[in-house]
């Protein structure tokens, strides 16, 4: 009985599998060690080349996508809008307008009122009335001439014609198939195949057929025997010895290598992130944390005074001296302004301004207000003109 076959004996070690034999055995332990110190270094390189690639990525490679990407857009992309929206656009609606003014509407226009008239008036209503009031009356008449007249005559000349044909060709054609050819065809050819057939091939290729069926049962017989004898060997010469080996050799082997290449690469996996966690706790204390006490206990303090200090302080003063320049300008503009006035004034000698040749600006109001702004831009020139009429009347 096969009763447990399949169940693991008791105390069997853990990962143990029915079926497995000594050689299993004998070899695991080996073959896992010399796995591990062969994959230990490949599995070190690998994460060490996973680090790197997740490094640049996120240090190197982002942010230079983000950067052509921006270039991209700035350089090409948005020109190209730019150039299809403002010129690619409206040049293609004035040539669309174009081609169909010069292309499209001539055409329709010839085809409207010239050919369409024609056709219709010059060629259309002639043709229908050629057609009912000349062809339709012909044609009738033709009819009636055909139905009338033609087809009797017709019909008693097809019937003569056919009487004289059955007549002279084809009552002695059959006359001499059937009196002639058939009885001659039958009694002389077909009677004696028929006979030959059935007396003398019929027995010849049973007895043939008889000959043959027994010749190849013994040879068939034979090959059976042959056969059998031939495969028994292959099957115990050959394929039970490649079975047993594969079976009992190879298929432990490989799984055995399998599995000691999984756990090897596992155990490759951890060793590799213990160095890898103690090499950055190294390079944290060597490296990072003086630089990041040094960013935080120096150049922070620094960069706030330098802001505070400096900076802010170099800002409000850009600004108010900027503002102090704009109001200068303004200033020595509406001097300049005045003083042109004054000196065409005394060129002239004209003391109206209203009959001057240049303009007397106005200074421009803010809204809601009537105060004037000095650097803001003049009114128009509708206001003088309202006033100079105003004075003239």
């Amino acid at each position: 009985m096969d009763y447990g076959k399949h169940q693991a004996p008791q105390g069997a070690p853990q990962g143990y599998e029915p079926g497995e034999g000594v050689l299993t055995t004998l070899i695991r332990i080996p073959v896992r060690i010399v796995v591990v110190v062969l994959v230990l270094p490949v599995r070190i390189v690998w994460d060490a080349l996973t680090s790197l690639w997740h490094a640049a990525d996120r240090v190197l490679l982002r942010p230079l996508g983000r950067a052509l990407a921006w270039l991209f857009d700035t350089l090409v992309l948005t020109p190209l809008t730019w150039l299809y929206t403002w010129v690619l656009t409206p040049l293609g609606k004035a040539a669309s307008w174009l081609a169909v003014a010069l292309l499209l509407w001539p055409w329709i226009g010839l085809g409207r009122y010239v050919i369409v008239p024609v056709a219709r008036y010059g060629v259309a209503a002639p043709a229908a009335w050629l057609y009912r009031a000349v062809l339709t009356p012909l044609g009738h008449g033709l009819r009636w001439i055909g139905t009338a007249l033609l087809a009797p005559a017709a019909r008693g000349l097809g019937t003569g014609l056919a009487w004289l044909f059955a007549t002279l060709l084809v009552l002695p054609v059959a006359a001499l198939w059937r009196y002639v050819v058939v009885p001659v065809v039958r009694y002389g050819l077909i009677v004696p195949v028929v006979w030959l057939y059935e007396a003398v091939l019929t027995p010849l290729g049973l007895g043939t057929a008889w000959v043959l069926g027994q010749a190849w049962r013994g040879i068939a017989a034979t090959g059976r025997g042959l056969g059998i004898s031939l495969a028994w060997l292959v099957m115990t010469l050959l394929v039970a010895p490649v079975s047993w080996t594969y079976r009992r050799v190879l298929v432990p082997v490989g799984r055995e290598i399998a599995a000691a290449f999984g756990v090897a690469w596992r155990i490759a996996g951890y060793l590799s992130r213990a160095v890898g966690r103690a090499l950055a706790t190294i390079a944290w204390y060597v490296i990072g944390a003086p630089v990041s006490w040094t960013y935080r206990t120096l150049c922070t303090p620094v960069g706030h005074f330098l802001r505070d200090s400096v900076w802010a302080p170099a800002r409000r003063a850009a600004a108010e001296a900027g503002r102090t320049a704009r109001a200068a300008l303004a200033s020595a503009r509406e001097t300049v302004r005045q003083a042109r006035r004054d000196a065409w004034r005394t060129l002239v000698g004209s003391t109206d301004g209203a009959r001057s040749r240049e303009p007397v600006g106005i200074p421009a109001r803010t809204l809601g207000s009537t105060t004037t702004v000095p650097s803001a831009a003049q009114a128009s020139e509708t206001p003088l003109l309202g006033e100079k009429l105003v004075k003239r009347g």
